[in-house]
């Protein structure tokens, strides 16, 4: 009677349970068909419209419900807008975001009514906007994945109120601000992805507190200053940094890490010693940075290592012959330092290791198959310490007597000015450079607060000459008096001559005509901001001269005073006539890489931006080591008066030809002049040639890999990758489309150029280890 009674009982319970579980089921499924309203119907929730119950909807590798007790716990959706477009301004894109309908917080306020959520992921579905604070409002969230959508402003602060939270990954869209200060409040976070966003300042300090963390990422941002000490973060397997602008020695690290990525940023020191004995270490990328020193012999042993780049740095001093390499050390690149010596074992062409990928170039090592420079090249990078240390004194002291010179100069001209005339005050601006406050042109605050990235800092012992003003006569007796031989060239805005300056340095100087109503003060503002101008990747400016006692009464001649690049331009390294000197496929690349990293810095390294820079493949120097130098850089900044007086001629003609307006919107675009060096560097001497009359149909061919053989230069076929050359073909066509909108910034076009690289690199290294496994 008692088991039957108890039989009635459980019935009844659940005949009472079954609706109020159909209500909440109801009640989801009603919730998740108003998502898919609000994400504008995607193909990849079709499915959703043949179920009753959405909790029933089958898994796949794009869609995943997951329910328990009727309740979503569990909600993934990748969508399939995947393109990054080359700016986004914060409003709809056609075919890119979610419509201008859209309303990111009404969408998080239907999300967060699925308070039972543990797992959200909503990856490439155009939703754009602000990520809205009412986020914290999923408590249980254990997992928030928003990447690669179009999200902007700064990581909402309320999302530390979701302790339980463990992944954190907010990849590939636009925020910007700082990196939250408040991380190590979350104290279950094991993985933090931010990379590939707008984020700038300083990594913060609170960072290191997070002691959960297994993975952190931080790449591809404008992080710029010192890297915390991050040897505390005992669990953390992966930290990857690279591509920003991070720029003090490299951090303590914990020893549990597997893989570490500070590749392409500006740090500076030596390398630890303690990453010699960081044992579970597999790969480790330095490359592209200002290291220098001996790197620890331990590196190269430590058991688990495979990937070793140390290339593009400072490092000097010798290897020693004892190196041990480990058993796992597949590549190891050295290249483009300053090391010197004899080459160890096992890193010898003559290794006992068929399967070790080895770079040495660029170096002066003794014994090697690549090319190497000469002892005295890397002598220099060998200095001591105490001779460093007696540079930088000697250093300290001259800028404290530069700066007490200034100063009374700057009293003495002062009170120069209010005893005299303002035309005597000009021909005193034209001799030798002052202070100013005038409101006319940019104005000297802007100048003083101008965020720029200073690379004389970073050189180490590579000091830069310190800008200065030349005089007419000076410039005379470097030239012989401006003759025929030293005529270097003539471009559309002024003449180009080569001169030896007395203390023996050969210079380029470029000579410009400014109209005299072109404000001296203005002027002068302006060439303090091009003085700003230095990186690795462009030809120094050294100095200026304004001489403003020329035979046309109107014009001041105006002369810039650049490092003189003896090698030639990139062009004379495409050409069949030479064919000794032309540079292959990987060589090619790495040249385009550095006319995008000095492209971008003019862009986005001082305010106001340098963005109309005429980029013309001659204007493209290449130093003794192959590294790109752009030279006619940022002219539009001093030179506003003369495109003004061109504007106004082509508008009178645009009035009977509008061709002419679009030619000169494309010319003026840094990007478009960028993909026709990049057609050149692929197609060779022929464009030169005017053979390829329609720019729209090669790259058209070419993008659908029609006749490549008769299109592009032998030396690109013979020595490319097909998927490298495919991904430079794209950015190309990318670039040079005629919608504005539809162009790649510059940083998207140095991001594939760079994977073009990589991708062009491991081929080659398979390449290397087929063959020699052959052998």
């Amino acid at each position: 009677m008692a088991s039957q009674l108890s039989l009635v009982v459980v019935l009844t319970t659940c005949s009472l349970l079954l609706p109020i579980t159909h209500q909440a089921q109801s009640s989801q499924t009603q919730l998740l068909l108003q998502v898919r309203r609000q994400l504008e119907n995607p193909k990849v929730l079709d499915s959703w419209e043949k179920t009753y119950d959405i909790c029933l909807t089958k898994p796949s590798s794009t869609l995943a419900v997951t329910c328990e007790r009727g309740v979503v716990t569990e909600l993934r959706i990748i969508g399939d807008k995947l393109y990054r477009p080359a700016k986004f301004l914060g409003y709809w894109l056609p075919n890119q975001t979610l419509s201008e309908n859209f309303v990111m917080d009404s969408f998080i306020t239907t999300i967060t009514r699925l308070t039972t959520l543990r797992v959200l992921i909503l990856v490439s579905l155009g939703l754009w906007g602000p990520l809205p604070d009412k986020i914290h409002r999923l408590f249980a969230l254990e997992v928030l994945d928003f990447s690669s959508n179009f999200l902007y402003g700064s990581i909402p602060p309320k999302i530390c109120a979701i302790t339980g939270l463990q992944t954190l990954t907010l990849d590939n869209n636009y925020f910007n601000g700082t990196i939250p200060d408040w991380l190590d409040s979350l104290s279950n976070l094991t993985v933090l992805q931010l990379e590939s966003n707008h984020f700038n300042g300083t990594i913060p300090e609170s960072i290191s507190k997070v002691t959960t963390l297994t993975v952190l990422s931080l790449s591809s941002n404008n992080l710029s200053g010192k890297i915390p000490d991050l040897s505390s973060l005992n669990k953390l397997e992966m930290l990857d940094l690279r591509v920003n602008e991070l720029d003090s020695g490299l951090p303590g690290l914990p020893n549990g890490l597997v893989t570490v990525l500070l590749s392409k940023n500006s740090l500076t020191g030596e390398i630890l010693q303690q990453y010699a004995s960081l044992n579970r270490l597999q790969h480790l990328d330095l490359s592209f940075n200002f290291l220098r020193g001996v790197p620890p012999e331990g590196l190269f042993s430590l058991p688990y290592i495979s990937y070793l780049n140390l290339g593009s740095n400072m490092l000097s001093g010798t290897l020693s012959d004892d190196l041990v390499c480990g058993a796992q050390l597949g590549f190891v690149d050295l290249s483009m330092n300053r090391l010197f010596g004899d080459i160890p074992a096992c890193l010898s062409s003559n290794s006992n290791s068929n399967k070790r990928t080895v770079k040495l170039g660029g170096n002066c090592l003794s014994g090697g198959s690549e090319k190497q420079h000469d002892l005295k090249y890397c002598e220099v990078g060998n200095m001591t310490e105490k001779s460093r240390k007696k540079e930088v004194v000697m250093m300290v002291a001259i800028i404290g007597v530069c700066f007490v010179i200034m100063f009374f100069s700057v009293v003495f001209f002062v009170i120069c000015r209010r005893s005299c005339q303002r035309a005597l005050t000009e021909k005193k601006l034209l001799q030798k450079p002052v202070s100013d406050n005038s409101a006319t042109g940019f104005s000297s605050e802007l100048l003083a607060n101008a965020r720029y990235i200073s690379q004389s800092v970073k050189l180490g012992t590579q000091i830069l000459p310190t800008y200065r003003v030349f005089s007419v006569e000076e410039l005379k007796e470097a030239t012989k008096n401006f003759e025929r031989s030293s005529f270097i060239g003539e471009g559309s805005i002024g003449k180009l001559y080569k001169g030896r300056l007395e203390n023996g340095t050969y210079v380029a100087i470029r000579c410009l005509a400014l109209y005299k109503r072109y404000s001296i003060r203005n002027l002068k503002l302006r060439l303090d901001l091009l003085a700003k101008l230095r990186h690795p990747n462009l030809v120094r400016l050294l100095g200026h001269c304004i001489d403003g006692a020329a035979d046309d009464a109107d014009v001041n001649r105006v002369f810039l005073v650049y490092e003189f690049v003896p090698s030639g331009t990139l062009r004379s390294y495409l050409s069949e006539s030479s064919l000794e000197k032309v540079i292959k496929w990987p060589d090619r690349l790495q040249v385009l890489i550095g006319i995008a990293k000095a492209v971008h810095f003019l862009h986005t390294g001082i305010i106001p931006g340098s963005v109309n820079n005429r980029l013309k493949i001659n204007s493209v120097l290449l130093d003794e080591h192959f590294v790109a130098k752009l030279s006619d850089y940022g002219l539009s900044i001093i030179t506003e008066e003369i495109y003004r007086h061109q504007v106004k001629v082509e508008d009178q003609q645009i009035q009977t030809n509008p061709a002419i307006e679009i030619a000169r919107d494309l010319d003026d675009d840094d990007v478009y002049s960028f993909g026709h060096i990049i057609l050149e560097v692929l197609t060779g001497p022929r464009f030169e040639s005017g053979e390829f009359t329609n720019v729209d149909l090669l790259i058209k061919s070419l993008s659908d890999n029609e006749d490549a053989d008769q299109l592009l230069d032998p030396i690109v076929l013979a020595t490319c990758s097909q998927e490298s050359l495919s991904l430079v073909v794209s950015i190309a066509a990318k670039c040079l489309s005629v919608e504005t909108s539809s162009r790649p910034s510059v940083e998207e076009v140095l991001w594939n150029l760079q994977y073009a690289a990589q991708v062009q690199g491991a081929a080659d290294g398979d390449l290397k280890s087929e063959v020699t496994s052959q052998a």
